[in-house]
């Protein structure tokens, strides 16, 4: 069953809100019609002269030089085979996603109905004007090593068979630093391949360019060890072919140092495991079930260092750690090939990276404490940001030592800036989010499970592994909407109303009316007031029968809100409590503060905020830049509303001089870096990206944030509540499904964040 809700939500995702996955935009105006004249006829003729003058400007005039063709036949798509070219443009729309979300990257994915190799190689070479790169993907060997050399060898343009040297670029740099921590010389080891495919090949030519002794290389296929004496061998395997008198993989696993697997799932026993050499190096990189379970590996040998194909085990090999980051590098540099020298130069990056001090960001982002180089960290994490200034340099500084750069890089420095503008412009940070809570899920409470949007919610928060929804509501409700859209798991009910729940309703009533007696309630009247989903909900999250808490779906913010604040109150040592939205607009993530609570705070509440808000934009990773907002600038008003904003800022220079905050400032100043640091050069935020803006009131909070997400289409997490001594947050009124997917994430990394204070 769980197949079939795969199904569904996979085939939903690709059909809504519109087919498929990518989309072309206008990146230049278009709102006149002088606009258009200038965009079309009459005015399209003058670029098209220049570049009919010098071919090289057309990298000048059009989008040719960030644009990479994703192009395959359909003829070896992962797990499915030769499934055909229409079948296959998912799977390349997907390649366009990941080039675009890591790189910046605008890709056309094209899908040729050919299994002809000489007519695929003409296709490729008539459409090749259009692109700055070319990016081959899941077509079958061996056709797919003459459709790369020859594209290679007869275009003027970057082309790359990812699938080929992905794989091979990433598990090297992996393999480097595994012999790093083994103390073992790569000319020495012994190595086992299993699988000779296109990706295995590709892998086995980059090891020996490491330094790998091809006499110590035993290369198996489907048939067995690929010897010398074989028949019928392609040249492929012929350059692999050993004169050991081995037929088995578990013969050639005897004392080899090094496996690589590349084939399919358990090919490898705990046997075969243990019959290598000491401090043994397993690279099991099948998907989507690795050549040995890892669980079974790490229990089997302790000396082990071992890779998957997985990111819910350590050191996955991921192709995203390097095909976006070497199209990258090679556009911008205008090469004219992706050589071996600029993989190689991917390759020590992508090893060196993983033996720097890891940023607090990626520790943040993975639930970690601190990651460091080691058995169990030998290469990057897909999503650690520096990867995108780490990798494209080298790739573009090997392209230029290599001759094959057309337009080498003049100020590197000047380049690594813009490497990092092509940051935070989209959505990693809701990614980041999801991927650390997953790491340590809670018990979440969803206080409205019987409206179908939150039990939608909640089913994606248990399929995701995001956290462990207990659905509150009418029990009745719940189980019709949960056959409704096949959420099959055996999720905890509570209907606070039901016989089921009296004796813990009189529970918590009587915890209710000692908490709140003094303030009028009667115990008859506490116990009766369980039956409310939000006091039975606070009061299950005080008791510690869950984590978290989610409500706001079907009530007003106010409503929802008092019994939160009544049952879990602040935490120790917090005198506000407030809320922050997170909006991830076209320019990044920026956080609003207070967008729901605090009508009229006064200027010791704003500084409250701020600091508050600081703390958690930390918790996502970011480094927070506040600027503290008002309708003046640094004291050219007087009134009463400018100065409450200035002596709250005052207050933080005190208090906080570590603090990246100033103001008060007007929100353009703030929002544009250039402008702020021409008139105001001597603030702290002067050259700073500002990402937090700390609002006078709760009017200019909560209009500006709404104004953002409808204009800018940008997606709002929130509102955050902070100052909470429990992790309970509340929607906004009609919050959408994916808001509240996301504030559970958000529930679920507050509830960890706190677990860790406690301790």
């Amino acid at each position: 069953m769980k197949n079939n809700k795969n199904r569904r939500e996979a085939l939903v995702y690709h059909a809504k809100p519109k087919p498929g996955k990518i989309e072309v935009i206008p990146t230049t105006k278009y709102n006149s019609q002088r606009d258009l004249s200038l965009a079309y006829s009459p005015g399209v003729a003058h670029p098209c002269i220049e570049i009919e003058k010098n071919i090289d400007n057309v990298y000048k005039y059009t989008s040719k030089g960030n644009l990479v063709a994703v192009i395959t036949n359909g003829t070896a798509v992962l797990g499915l085979g030769d499934i055909g070219p229409e079948a296959s443009k998912p799977v390349m729309e997907g390649k366009a996603l990941l080039f675009k979300i890591f790189a910046g990257i605008d890709v056309f994915d094209i899908e040729i109905n050919t299994k002809d190799t000489e007519k695929f190689i003409e296709t490729v070479k008539n459409i090749s004007p259009t692109f700055g790169g070319i990016n081959l993907e899941d077509i079958k060997a061996p056709e797919a090593f003459e459709i790369e050399k020859r594209l290679s060898d007869e275009l003027d343009i970057p082309v790359m068979h990812d699938d080929q040297h992905g794989t091979a670029i990433i598990s090297s740099a992996a393999l480097l630093n595994a012999l790093d921590l083994v103390e073992k010389k790569i000319e020495d080891v012994q190595m086992v391949i299993c699988g000779a495919g296109a990706a295995a090949i590709s892998c086995t030519r980059m090891y020996k360019a490491l330094g790998l002794n091809p006499k110590n290389i035993v290369m198996t296929d489907s048939k067995g060890v690929i010897r010398s004496d074989r028949k019928e061998l392609s040249k492929e395997k012929k350059e692999f072919a050993t004169n050991r008198k081995i037929d088995s993989l578990d013969e050639a696993m005897i004392n080899s140092d090094v496996f690589i697997g590349l084939s399919k799932e358990n090919m490898v026993s705990p046997k075969m495991l243990l019959s290598m050499s000491k401090n043994p190096i397993v690279f099991a990189m099948a998907n989507p079930n690795p050549e040995i379970a890892y669980d079974l590996a790490m229990k089997t040998r302790d000396d082990i260092i071992m890779a998957t194909g997985r990111s819910d085990h350590p050191n996955q090999v991921n192709n995203v750690l390097g095909f976006p980051f070497i199209f990258r590098g090679a556009l911008d540099v205008k090469a004219s090939k992706i050589n071996d020298q600029m993989k190689m130069a991917a390759v020590k990056a992508l090893a060196s990276l993983a033996k720097e001090t890891v940023p607090e960001f990626v520790n943040i982002a993975y639930d970690k404490t601190k990651l460091a180089f080691g058995k169990s960290y030998i290469i990057p994490k897909p999503f650690d940001p520096r990867l995108i200034t780490k990798i494209p340099p080298k790739v573009a500084k090997a392209a230029m030592d290599s001759g094959v750069a057309k337009a080498p890089i003049e100020s590197w420095d000047k380049y690594e800036e813009e490497l990092h503008s092509r940051l935070g412009n989209d959505n990693k940070i809701v990614r980041l989010l999801a991927n650390r809570a997953k790491a340590n899920p809670k018990k979440i409470i969803f206080a409205e499970a019987d409206h179908l949007d939150v039990l939608k919610a909640a089913q994606i928060v248990h399929e995701e592994g995001i956290g462990y929804p207990i659905l509150l509501g009418d029990k009745d409700v719940i189980l019709e909407l949960k056959s409704e859209i096949e959420f099959d798991e055996d999720i905890p009910i509570i209907d606070p109303k039901s016989n089921e729940e009296l004796s813990n309703r009189e529970k918590f009533g009587k915890k209710y009316w000692e908490l709140r007696r003094r303030k009028g309630v009667t115990l008859f009247e506490a116990v009766n007031k369980m039956k409310q989903r939000n006091l039975y909900s606070a009061m299950m999250l005080l008791d510690g029968e869950a984590e978290a808490l989610i409500s706001g779906y079907s009530r007003s913010y106010p409503v929802t809100v008092k019994p939160m604040l009544e049952v879990i109150g602040k935490a120790p040592g917090i005198n506000k409590v407030a809320t922050t939205n997170l909006m991830i607009t076209s320019k990044g993530p920026l956080f609003l503060s207070d967008t729901s609570i605090n009508i009229d705070p006064s200027s010791k509440d704003l500084a409250v905020i701020a600091k508050m808000t600081a703390e958690t934009v930390k918790m996502f990773g970011m480094e927070p830049n506040i600027a503290m907002l008002s309708y003046s600038n640094f004291g050219s008003s007087t009134h009463l509303m400018a100065l409450k904003v200035n002596q709250a800022v005052k207050f933080l220079h005190r208090n906080f001089p570590d603090l990246n905050v100033d103001g008060e400032v007007q929100s353009d100043f703030a929002l544009n870096k250039e402008m702020f640091k021409d008139k105001f050069s001597y603030s702290k935020l002067s050259g700073k990206n500002v990402n937090t803006l700390i609002f006078p009131n709760l009017d200019s909070a909560n209009t500006n944030y709404k104004v953002i997400k409808e204009l800018d289409n940008a997606l709002s997490i929130g509102p955050i509540m902070m100052g909470m001594s429990k992790a309970v947050h509340v929607l906004q009124l009609g919050a959408s499904v994916e808001e509240m997917v996301n504030m559970s994430a958000v529930a679920v990394v507050d509830a960890q964040k706190k677990a860790k204070l406690k301790k």
